[in-house]
């Protein structure tokens, strides 16, 4: 159908992601999915196609290159088919101390959790302002409000931009909306070879629960979505508590996470 409106995911491949891409179907999103691997995305569209009936393009792009970036810059750039909804999930996490780690690997970790949601968003937020229509979920994290590591400063930036745009766009029909889960399952701990063992179930939570509540929280022009109550809970500490104890929490937090390659 020509007139469904369209929705683009990175790191659409797994994860959040993929929870992502099936719930903007459900509800009737033709999509533009990307990530590194072609083969599981394709085989994620054809999935979709056959189970929703609606139209799935694909985008092999590495969001760490310019290469990767500018591809999706010119997707959501083109006006004939236009991104109604942008959801910015791409992403990983690194194992390592800052000082023990690879400067490459943080460099990407960079480009994919702050340089590529600015570019993605910078591309399509004149073409909805110009329609006056269109949602921005950013998938941030709980991580952004501790003190743990290059990961948790990236994704500080995020909400923290999110929450500005959001602000700057109030009184028109575009939404601008950062996701910040906890621990959910998915690949994203195995994939960062990070020990995840001793956490207790209580925390972990459902990708899909994630999502819907995201897009529920953004439908009625929220800012900011933290889906569980015991992470509401604990990001209500993390803003009063001293900051000394926010640190030591979410270093060794970081810590425990952490085993050998």
């Amino acid at each position: 159908m020509a007139n469904r409106p369209i929705a683009l995911v990175t790191g659409a491949s797994a994860g959040i992601g993929a929870s992502f891409t099936e719930y903007l179907a459900e509800l009737g999103h033709d999509l533009v999915i990307t990530a590194r691997d072609l083969p599981r995305l394709e085989e994620s569209a054809e999935k979709l196609r056959q189970k929703h009936g609606v139209e799935v393009e694909v985008i092999k792009a590495d969001l760490a290159t310019n290469e990767g970036l500018k591809l999706i810059e010119l997707r959501l750039e083109n006006r004939s088919r236009p991104i109604e909804v942008l959801i910015n999930n791409a992403g990983f996490g690194i194992n390592k101390s800052f000082i023990m780690s690879d400067r490459q690997i943080e460099n990407d970790l960079l480009d994919v959790l702050v340089r590529a949601p600015l570019r993605l968003m910078h591309a399509v937020l004149p073409s909805m302002k110009e329609r006056d229509s269109g949602t921005i979920i950013n998938v941030s994290s709980v991580a952004s409000w501790i003190a743990g590591g290059t990961y948790s400063a990236a994704k500080s930036y995020l909400t923290i931009l999110s929450e500005s745009l959001h602000t700057e766009l109030r009184g028109t029909n575009v939404k601008v909306h950062a996701l910040c889960p906890g621990f959910t399952r998915t690949e994203f701990h195995q994939r960062g070879r990070m020990k995840m063992t001793g956490l207790p179930e209580f925390l972990w939570l459902d990708s899909d629960d994630v999502v819907r509540a995201a897009w529920k929280s953004a439908s009625k022009g929220k800012a900011i979505s933290i889906p569980g109550s015991q992470y509401k809970l604990l990001t209500f500490l993390m803003r009063y508590l001293p900051r000394s104890i926010v640190r030591r929490v979410g270093m060794n937090a970081r810590a425990r996470q952490r085993q050998k390659a």
